[in-house]
């Protein structure tokens, strides 16, 4: 599979960013844990990088513990400010605000020094699509304030949002970059639902899914699919639609619901805590 999705908004938002990126004082990136670095958007990188940057690993719940500690700490020798985050169910988003705060501590005393006392700290929140912005941002500041979705693409403009006394946030579209370099980033995005499943084929995925289980972590394979995954992977899908019951007209079994069911198992965490890359 070639993996490539960039469509016309992402451009309009890449250029809405940089024309407000002067008025903001730290960048605050949301990855998901479960692919740390191919989550996080090179582009951003080369618009942030003077200022200062906080990283929150998002559905860290979803993902391996050791590497996801490992990844922590890779970051922070890096020089991010970084918090572990499951927005979904609200874990570790109120400690955010005293994260972004103390990343900010030497521009607040700039501040105060100049008389200016009291003043916000204005945030711009990024992301790829589909990392969970939307849903940190209503857990942070503990109403709706932005739409959300399991599918990428549903933040399409910017908006303006006052968390707090300390914090105004800038929400943006959830941005991917024009050409991936390595296609196993591709894949992984593919994986992890960042890239829309209307233009993957299923079946592969969860073919990728299944050779990427069995070298990193074969006893979860097993106890998932309930049978030794013997055999190449597209021989393991068939069984695995048989035993799920995804049978087509004619007896055969149906591969596309067999594949698009394991998938959503692996996105929901109901295969395991998996990570897809290493330090």
């Amino acid at each position: 599979m070639h993996f490539q999705w960039y469509p016309g908004h992402m451009t309009k938002a890449k250029r809405m960013m940089q024309e407000n990126i002067k008025l903001i004082d730290v960048i605050i990136e949301l990855v998901d844990a479960r692919t740390p670095l191919s989550s996080k958007n090179p582009d951003i990188e080369k618009m942030a990088a003077n200022k200062i940057r906080v990283l929150l690993l998002n559905k860290y719940d979803l993902a391996d513990e050791k590497k996801t500690k490992e990844w922590k700490e890779y970051y922070e020798s890096q020089g991010y400010f970084t918090a572990l985050v499951n927005a979904k169910a609200g874990k570790g988003v109120r400690a955010v605000n005293s994260v972004v705060m103390d990343a900010c501590k030497e521009k607040i005393e700039r501040d105060r020094k100049r008389g200016i006392i009291n003043r916000p700290v204005r945030a711009m929140i990024v992301g790829i699509p589909n990392v969970g912005k939307s849903t940190f941002i209503n857990s942070f500041a503990g109403k709706a304030c932005a739409k959300t979705g399991d599918k990428p693409g549903v933040t399409k403009g910017k908006q303006w949002i006052r968390l707090n006394k300390s914090i105004e946030l800038l929400d943006t579209p959830g941005i991917l970059w024009p050409k991936f370099e390595d296609q196993m980033v591709g894949l992984r995005l593919a994986l992890i639902g960042s890239i829309k499943d209307e233009i993957l084929q299923i079946e592969e995925l969860a073919c990728e899914l299944i050779k990427y289980l069995r070298l990193e972590y074969p006893d979860m394979l097993r106890e998932y699919l309930g049978f030794e995954a013997t055999g190449a992977e597209h021989e393991v899908l068939l069984m695995y639609a048989e035993k799920r019951g995804c049978i087509q007209r004619g007896s055969e079994p149906d591969t596309v619901r067999a594949a698009a069911l394991m998938m959503d198992d692996y996105r929901a965490g109901k295969v395991g805590k998996i990570t897809l890359e290493s330090r």
